[in-house]
């Protein structure tokens, strides 16, 4: 009967032991951002993590993606690649930060183009009124809609803020039909001027911060950014290829 009472009073102590809580685990390591903030002027980052590669972390800033040691001495501005997988680990990430971007900006901030039928793929592009390649994607607008892609307008008026194509983006957006008032100006139509409350410098900044340096410039569902002109039948077939490709995820330790 002893021996029993002793073997209850073991196993009663193990599962005690064994139901305490574990110690929380100790926050994850951060890099001295010192140098850092003093070569960005004291702008913060928006984000630091570690990276996938120990002692190198990862900080985003103004929506661009950099490396920082952990001492926080040296910097390094360029891609991660996973040997492995041939995956490269950056520009996925930067499409994460895209497509974040483009989703809290919201649809209704857009002039949008959809098919009349089921909508298989979803692009959102920064355009720019009097750019000739820009113009010749939306002489096509048809053939896209056809294929099934829907086509969101995000303004960049290349030359800037204040200048001509930026007025013609400003009228556009102020029009009583945007979608009609686009297809105009896109065929060098003459629109009435007009101003309103309007999205045209907040995007053309958002643009900037995302790496856009010409037009027309896409940004795909994955968040991969696709410069330059595309015809509907080839972007169709790439959208597809990359469906079926299935997402990939930013590797992290």
């Amino acid at each position: 009967m002893r021996k029993t009472l002793l073997i209850v009073a073991a196993l009663y102590s193990a599962g005690t032991l064994a139901a305490d809580p574990a110690p929380p685990a100790a926050p994850p390591k951060q890099p001295d951002l010192a140098k850092l903030q003093a070569a960005l002027e004291g702008d913060k980052p928006d984000s630091v993590a570690p990276s996938a590669i120990p002692g190198l972390y990862e900080v985003v800033v103004g929506g661009q993606v950099l490396y920082v040691s952990e001492d926080g001495r040296f910097a390094v501005q360029g891609d991660i690649l996973d040997l492995g997988s041939r995956d490269n680990l950056t520009d996925h990430r930067r499409g994460e930060l895209r497509g974040k971007a483009i989703k809290a900006l919201g649809e209704n901030n857009m002039v949008v183009f959809g098919p009349e039928g089921p909508v298989k793929h979803t692009i959102t592009v920064f355009t720019d009124i009097d750019c000739g390649y820009c113009r010749k994607m939306h002489s096509q607008m048809a053939d896209y809609n056809k294929e099934g892609i829907k086509i969101r307008y995000l303004w960049f008026p290349r030359e800037g803020i204040g200048s001509e194509s930026y007025k013609k983006a400003v009228s556009v957006w102020c029009a009583t039909d945007r979608r009609e008032a686009m297809t105009k100006a896109k065929r060098g139509e003459s629109i009435e001027n007009k101003t309103c409350d309007n999205p045209v410098q907040a995007e053309y900044e958002l643009g900037q911060k995302l790496g856009v340096r010409g037009t027309p410039s896409m940004i795909l569902e994955s968040g991969e950014m696709l410069p330059g002109y595309v015809p509907p039948t080839q972007l169709a077939q790439l959208l597809a290829e990359q469906k079926s490709q299935g997402p990939k995820a930013t590797a992290r330790p």
